[in-house]
């Protein structure tokens, strides 16, 4: 990408960011005013929220840096077998609205980790709850800081010199230490302004102001896609050509695209050949292999989307199981227009600026292309407009900063401070220690944050490879032991510490394979399909299911008050069919039918996608 571009916002840039930030603290404070007369109010919104608040928070939550920083820069490398992040949550999606929305709310919990000492015992609980804290601190909310920050620091890279010039010291730092000052600059700030919502009114305040930035972000994220295809079609160009010239040059048939990819085809897959318009990726592939398409939704997706605290928590909230489901469906429908706002910005990317990927070493390929969101905001984003698409960027960090924030919080008092600190506990002495919690993990956080880049590598990679690491053992035992009740809590307890030890064992394996065979000569070298991080998620799901069924057999059946019709699935009495609304147009399975049906479509167009050629001029490029 070419070098640094001047960044200016004016008067109506302020404008617009000022006007997100006062109607956003608008809605926190009306929403938060009257949540923090008791647990539930604080914890679960008093359960009122309605659908399209359960929907966007669910997904405003899921949005972050990750996405626009980190998803679009994996997709300027490795093309739209990206949006599979995306749409292949539609099986867990359907599994959580017909099996596990009916089942969590008969439950009457308020944490996942409650449910675990319910089925099984207070270890997994207490050990469930450790891991879910330190992964949403290190896998979510350090990392998104971290990515924000970046984009800050780029975008306003001559604000944050004056800045730190005015600082003691200034003059005698090096060029890297002034780097890092304002790079800790901008996460503080990101930190402490993000997290103020959650802080002050719990779920209540941060659904209803992930309502808010949810319609910000797609806003603004269309829009830069659609500057981006306007750049591409030329001066006289309709946006339809912008697009057509997007996918010609992604089909890398000709030119620099062509050399970009054919030169790289090892560092992509690993085979003789790289599709960057197909979903559907041979077994080697880094970070979307075709294997995860069938196991990913048991090794990382029902984790991600029912076990993990941040994202069930807002359906947890819902009204009932006819707003929690189709708050779901609502979300499975933003699923289907995300790619449009993540993936296709860097498609944009690559069709502009091919010689990213031809970047040595390869380990600098994904770092920038990392910066293709914040390129694209730069040179395409006209004066006037800036400040909308800033205001997407900071509600992408803003909600899930508050989402993660709120679920730790609720998690730590619930399962950690009640359970071992203070059992008798009231409801208004929970509230206090939830939101001095709240500030406790957020300072944290933004500690951790600025060593994160330290670690290098792309944003998206290194939080899906710690999703594919703390995941499957908790998936594997959670399934079993709503499915079958001779699961019992040996079996549980066993396969989760052995899936833990089974992970570190695999990458050990795949990273020093070569100098342990100098002293273990009879181990073989790794298959270059078991380095996907996803393909080992699933490899240690199956382990980890084996193992939980093996030990739960060879020990005692669990005592009948484990498997009770409100911990393991009745089939018989589990009326799943209740509740969908009272008309065609408003009922869950129409949605539903439809939703399923637009990702079925879009994964067989892009399963064998083939533009035809000749419909760009290649002499022209």
């Amino acid at each position: 990408m070419p070098g640094d571009t001047t960044f200016a916002l004016h008067f109506w840039d302020y404008f617009a960011f000022v006007a997100f930030f006062v109607v956003l603290s608008a809605v926190g404070y009306w929403a938060g005013r009257k949540e923090r007369a008791g647990a539930t109010e604080y914890f679960l919104a008093g359960k009122r929220l309605p659908w399209y608040v359960v929907g966007g928070s669910f997904i405003a939550s899921n949005i972050s840096t990750e996405h626009f920083i980190g998803m679009i820069g994996v997709a300027v490398v490795y093309g739209i077998c990206v949006a599979m992040s995306e749409w292949g949550n539609v099986l867990s999606f359907t599994l959580l609205i017909w099996f596990f929305i009916p089942f969590l709310l008969a439950s009457q919990v308020f944490t996942t980790p409650e449910f675990l000492e319910k089925r099984f015992s207070p270890i997994l609980r207490q050990f469930f709850a450790l891991v879910t804290i330190i992964s949403n601190v290190v896998a979510f909310l350090a990392a998104v800081l971290y990515g924000g920050a970046l984009a800050i620091q780029k975008l306003f890279e001559s604000e944050l010199s004056k800045l730190t010039d005015l600082l003691p010291g200034a003059a005698a730092m090096t060029a890297d230490g002034t780097q890092q000052l304002q790079l800790w600059i901008s996460i503080v700030v990101l930190g402490i302004v993000a997290g103020v919502w959650a802080i002050y009114g719990g779920l209540s305040s941060v659904a209803w102001t992930d309502l808010f930035t949810v319609i910000v972000m797609v806003a603004g994220g269309i829009a830069v896609t659609l500057l981006g295809l306007d750049a591409l079609a030329g001066e006289d160009g309709s946006l339809a050509d912008g697009a057509a010239v997007m996918i010609e040059r992604n089909r890398a048939a000709a030119g620099p695209w062509r050399e970009a990819v054919e030169s790289n085809v090892a560092n992509l897959a690993k085979t003789d050949s790289y599709n960057r318009l197909s979903v559907i990726q041979p077994a080697s592939h880094p970070t979307h292999p075709w294997p995860a398409l069938i196991f990913g939704v048991f090794s990382v997706s029902i984790w991600y989307n029912v076990l993990n605290q941040f994202m069930i928590q807002r359906v947890l909230g819902a009204k009932n199981s006819y707003h929690a489901r189709m708050g779901i469906v609502f979300a499975g429908f933003m699923k289907v227009l995300l790619p449009a706002i993540v993936v296709l910005p860097g498609l944009v990317v690559f069709a502009m600026h091919p010689e990213i990927l031809m970047i040595q070493p390869w380990s600098e390929v994904k770092p920038t292309a990392d910066q293709g969101y914040v390129h694209l905001i730069q040179t395409l984003v006209p004066v006037g407009l800036r400040g909308l698409f800033l205001a997407a960027l900071f509600g992408a960090i803003q909600s899930t900063v508050n989402s993660v924030l709120n679920s730790t919080a609720t998690i730590f008092t619930l399962d950690v401070y009640k359970r071992w600190m203070r059992p008798a506990a009231d409801d208004k002495h929970l509230v206090r220690v939830g939101i001095v919690s709240s500030v406790v993990v957020l300072a944290i956080a933004i500690t951790l944050g600025g060593f994160i880049g330290r670690i290098g590598g792309n944003l998206f990679v290194y939080i899906q490879t710690l999703y594919a690491f703390f995941a499957p053992p908790f998936s594997a035992v959670f399934l079993l032991g709503i499915l079958w009740k001779r699961i019992n809590t040996q079996g549980a307890v066993t396969a989760v510490f052995f899936g833990f030890l089974f992970g570190i064992a695999m990458k050990v394996y795949v990273q020093f394979d070569a100098a342990l065979r100098e002293t273990l000569v009879w181990l073989p070298a790794h298959p270059a399909w078991l380095e996907p991080y996803s393909n080992q998620g699933a490899i240690n799901w199956a382990v980890c299911t084996v193992v939980c069924v093996a030990v739960s057999l060879l020990t005692v059946p669990p005592r009948a008050e484990q498997v009770t019709d409100q911990l393991t699935f009745n089939w018989q009495k589990m009326n799943i069919f209740s509740d969908l609304g009272n008309h065609w147009y408003t009922s869950v399975v129409t949605w539903w039918a439809l939703f399923v049906l637009s990702i079925l479509a879009l994964l067989v167009v892009f399963s064998g996608f083939v533009i035809p050629t000749g419909t760009i001029d290649a002499s022209n490029w």
